[in-house]
């Protein structure tokens, strides 16, 4: 049988809001614990200014607070930064990324640039491969 319900921990990472500035939106941390791998999904609604740019980075750290957070290389990657991130043309879509480095926590962070108008995001975690199945539901 192919079964992903039962094989993934999805999570929420930014809650679905409205942004009308360049204030970055800064993920939940998540713990992967338990999981061998980890993927971003973000979706847009309406991003209503006609420049607005939105830049995707990726952090992680070994803190449960990420206090010691920092940048994701590249080679930790699954995809890129630069196809993570979308512009005003990108009403009502969705970008991937994924994580497949040895930190345990991990944040997704979307920066605005050139944004005075709403801009509606959010952001899902996706955790994947559990060492424990099936995975519980709903998830907490």
């Amino acid at each position: 049988m192919r079964d992903l319900v039962t094989n993934i921990h999805p999570l929420r990472a930014i809650s679905p809001q409205a942004v009308s500035d360049n204030t970055a939106l800064v993920g939940q941390v998540v713990d992967k614990q338990g999981y061998d791998s980890l993927t971003f999904v973000i979706a847009t609604g309406a991003l209503a200014d006609a420049d607005a740019t939105f830049a995707v980075a990726l952090e992680h750290g070994d803190q449960a607070n990420l206090s010691d957070a920092v940048a994701v290389p590249a080679a930790d990657l699954i995809g890129t930064v630069a196809e993570a991130g979308f512009n005003f043309a990108d009403d009502d879509k969705t970008r991937k990324i994924g994580y497949q480095g040895a930190r345990r926590y991990v944040r997704v962070r979307i920066t605005p640039a050139n944004n005075s108008a709403a801009a509606n995001i959010c952001a899902v975690a996706v955790l994947s491969h559990p060492h424990v199945a099936p995975t519980v539901n709903p998830p907490v």
